[in-house]
């Protein structure tokens, strides 16, 4: 149960400045599904911020150093789901010390004196050990909930306690952790009268797991919805596992490697076909050609197919997509070359969100690959695409000109041209008039990648034209401070903004002064930035958190990775030596 309604009265003793009872702005504040929208309507007045911190039960918290779970719980004593984020983005290319931060634990130990009736936690890139799981598990008596995305510091020890403690859990989503994995025994922990599961994802787990136990959980849990099975699951047990589960709506095979014999083949095709309301398909590791159509079945309704981890050919990709007639997002490696995404602009009309990842991004020799005549197909065929992540080595401004005059409505386009300063290979020229027309051409533009051969030219046209950007990515680019400082005037909504191995020095990041207490972070790696410029801005801008991370045997006076964020709490204490915190205060 939450506060009492003694609390509450006096939780709403202030001067009445709306003309609604509390109970009428209670129920029209439980409609606000945004947490931006329910951010905006608590400053209209008093009464009205009251009652939606009263109301609010889902929190989201962008940086778990911008506030305390203090402050939190006093804000908002209801909350009963807690997504929180730690680290910045570039620890997922090693570009954060291991030790930086971000524990769990502190806030647990908040919520479970406040919030004991928190039922949902959602973490991403935050430290989590076994000791923290097992706390959660043990003092939240109707957690229902998990969901941890990049974290580490916990093992398969951690999960048994969540499978053994938590009687009313309904989802477990264990997705891209550092996870210790030591024995697949954890799925055993969870008890014979446990039924309530709806989503469980254990696909990047690397052990064998208990196939009995697992069997047997997914034949109980009747409402089970999403099944994301880990590459040690092989094809017959794959099968088993369907035929518990035929209202699955999301699968994430196993292994698609192993020889089947023809019954069995013909066991699996069945009970693919059993798969009436499958919206969404992954896994498929070492997918082969000739147990492709034993999915087929079970394609008619797909809206989402990932293939990140299967290396497909172009002839492959292609038989499965003619299987895929209401395909809104697709995911997959750049084996399957141009001739792949032709049969994507063929294939998928309604496409709506297409990622295009490298099979090996550090061979540079590597003959694979997709260029702009594979984008450009897409584009022609694919009118409705607005969310795009594309890797590949070569790129003309031509190519991308056309790419958003055929698809003008994308709000995500992140461009990731894999060798540094490539320019136009068509002109030499470089890369400006591409993002130009994209932020010219694109006014719906929520976030960008640019990569390529940049001046500062490019950096005018995103000031200039992206007026509803909010997280800008810039790698390799830029000719002076100016790229830096047309952003930061430029772009009145930006919220997030990574930068690495770009010329841009102290006058650059001295420039967002104004700028930077009204965005979430900006990151700066491998740039010209000195200690003496972090010190004038943590100087100048006391309420930003201004930490320098050094690299071993680095010049003292560079600031080799610099990460500032605008904080209610000050300076954080948990920082490890490595990582200088700035303080104007």
């Amino acid at each position: 149960m939450g506060p009492n309604p003694k609390m509450r009265k006096e939780f709403f003793d202030s001067t009445r400045s709306s003309p609604f009872p509390d109970e009428v702005l209670e129920r029209v504040l439980s409609l606000l599904k945004s947490h931006k929208d329910r951010s905006a309507v608590s400053l209209v007045c008093k009464d009205w911020y009251n009652a939606e911190s009263w109301s609010r039960a889902h929190v989201f918290i962008g940086n778990c150093y911008s506030v305390s779970p203090e402050i939190v719980a006093r804000r908002f004593p209801r909350v009963k789901s807690v997504t929180l984020k730690g680290k910045p983005r570039f620890s997922d290319f090693n570009l954060v010390p291991e030790n930086w931060g971000a524990d769990v634990h502190p806030w647990l130990v908040v919520f479970a004196a406040k919030y004991p009736f928190l039922e949902e936690l959602r973490l991403k890139r935050m430290a989590v050990s076994d000791e923290s799981l097992e706390f959660l598990a043990i003092n939240f008596p109707n957690f229902k909930v998990l969901s941890l995305l990049s974290c580490d510091g916990f093992s398969t020890d951690g999960l048994a306690a969540i499978a053994t403690h938590c009687k009313n859990l309904t989802q477990l989503d264990i997705h891209e952790n550092g996870i210790d994995d030591k024995s697949g025994s954890w799925l055993s922990c969870f008890p014979e009268n446990f039924t309530s599961l709806e989503v469980l994802n254990f696909a990047n787990l690397n052990t064998d797991v208990n196939f009995d136990a697992l069997e047997r959980l997914v034949s109980r849990c009747k409402s089970l919805k999403v099944l994301k099975a880990s590459k040690s699951i092989s094809l017959e047990h794959l099968q088993r596992l369907l035929v518990c589960a035929p209202q699955l709506i999301e699968l994430g095979t196993g292994s698609l490697m192993p020889e089947l014999t023809a019954c069995q083949y013909a066991q699996l095709e069945n009970a693919f076909n059993q798969l009436k309301n499958l919206s969404t398909l992954s896994g498929l590791w070492e997918a082969s050609a000739p147990y492709l159509p034993v999915l087929y079945p079970a394609c008619t309704n797909l809206t989402f197919l990932n293939l990140s981890y299967a290396f497909l050919q172009s002839h492959e990709l292609e038989s499965l997509l003619c299987q895929c007639p209401h395909l809104r997002r697709l995911w997959v490696l750049d084996t399957v070359g141009d001739k792949g995404l032709e049969a994507v602009g063929s294939n998928c009309p309604l496409l709506e969100e297409l990622r295009v990842f490298p099979a090996d991004p550090f061979d540079e020799e590597v003959i694979h690959g997709v260029t702009e005549a594979g984008f450009l197909a897409v584009s022609y065929g694919c009118r409705r695409l607005h969310y795009v992540l594309y890797f590949c080595r070569q790129m003309t401004n031509a190519a991308v000109a056309t790419i958003v005059q055929n698809c003008p409505d994308f709000t995500h386009f992140r461009l990731c041209i894999m060798n540094p300063g490539q320019p136009d290979y068509v002109t030499n020229e470089p890369m400006d008039e591409a993002f130009g027309a994209v932020v010219r051409t694109c006014t719906k533009l929520q976030r960008l990648s640019v990569s390529g051969l940049l001046t500062d030219l490019t950096f005018e046209y995103i000031g200039q034209y992206a007026k509803n950007l909010e997280t800008l990515s810039v790698a390799f680019a830029g000719s002076s401070d100016r790229g830096m400082q047309c952003m930061l005037e430029g772009c009145p909504k930006l919220r997030k903004l990574e930068i690495r191995d770009c010329p841009f020095g102290n006058a650059a990041l001295l420039s967002g002064l104004e700028k930077y207490e009204s965005m979430r972070s900006l990151w700066m790696s491998a740039c010209n930035v000195t200690m003496n410029g972090c010190r004038l801005l943590a100087r100048e801008m006391p309420r930003l958190n201004v930490e320098v991370m050094k690299d071993d045997g680095s010049d003292d006076s560079q600031a080799d990775k610099v990460y500032v964020y605008r904080s209610v709490v000050g300076p954080r204490r948990d920082a490890p030596p490595c990582v200088l915190t700035l303080s104007g205060l």
